[in-house]
């Protein structure tokens, strides 16, 4: 998920700074990038629902963990995970090559998705399957959240790492309601030009920084910062970096005297 967000998170800032210096630039080039910002955005929740379902398996099947968890099925999810959020999207490009002249391709748009997937049929798609996926995922998110639950209730030892995975799990409900703001977006997005129809740039700006960006803060949160090993040497290093702060200060000082 880290490389999938870093992925999304390089395209779409690629993006947002060729739409702010050219405004408009090839459809080709449009096409490629919002499909993969596109792949990667739907790839965020999907990928939730699979490390959801990870905690659910260490937690209430311990002893089938180690079979069930193998690295070839951790890959075949991977790859599975992939294929399920590039193929409704990829069916975009193949039905605008049939609408569309080729002439279309060598023109120049301001880089948004519905200038470039014109077809209404494309848009009432989209919507249909992000309603389908982010459903299953939301169930999903629930159904692993309660069994641990119950399982962390039943059990007399392990309560430690079943607290842990549930509050994992509750920070990926919490990222995944900040992911579906990419829903509503839209349509505060047309509210808020309306409201404040000279400021259409600065709008976008916080759209994309609240939609995209903040989302992806709880990445690191999660499985860095919370990290017991991670944050003994985080917390060393900030020492270390403060003590020679505090050691480059007093040196001149004391040369002085």
């Amino acid at each position: 998920m880290v490389i999938n967000d870093a992925i999304q998170l390089t395209v779409t800032i690629t993006l947002f700074v060729l739409s702010y210096i050219f405004f408009k630039i090839n459809v080709a080039f449009c096409c490629f990038f919002i499909l993969v910002a596109v792949f990667t955005t739907r790839n965020t929740p999907v990928n939730l629902a699979s490390m959801a379902i990870e905690r659910y398996i260490a937690i209430c099947e311990p002893l089938r963990y180690n079979e069930i968890c193998t690295v070839k099925r951790t890959y075949m999810v991977i790859g599975l995970i992939w294929f399920i959020c590039v193929a409704p999207d990829i069916t975009d490009l193949f039905v605008t090559l049939a609408t569309e002249s080729p002439s279309f391709f060598q023109e120049s748009v301001f880089c948004l998705r519905q200038n470039v997937f014109k077809e209404p049929i494309l848009a009432y798609k989209r919507q249909a399957f992000d309603i389908i996926y982010f459903s299953c995922v939301f169930l999903t998110l629930v159904f692993t959240y309660l069994k641990i639950l119950f399982a962390a209730r039943a059990l007399s030892t392990e309560k430690a790492s079943a607290q842990k995975a549930r509050n994992t799990i509750l920070l990926h409900g919490a990222q995944l309601a900040m992911c579906m703001l990419s829903y509503i977006s839209p349509s505060v997005e047309i509210v808020l030009r309306i409201i404040f129809p000279g400021r259409i740039l600065e709008i976008r700006y916080a759209n994309y920084l609240i939609v995209y960006i903040l989302p992806r803060f709880l990445s690191p949160i999660i499985y860095g910062v919370r990290d017991k090993k991670f944050r003994k040497y985080l917390r060393m290093y900030l020492l270390s970096y403060r003590c020679k702060e505090t050691v480059k200060k007093v040196v001149p000082v004391s040369k002085e005297n």
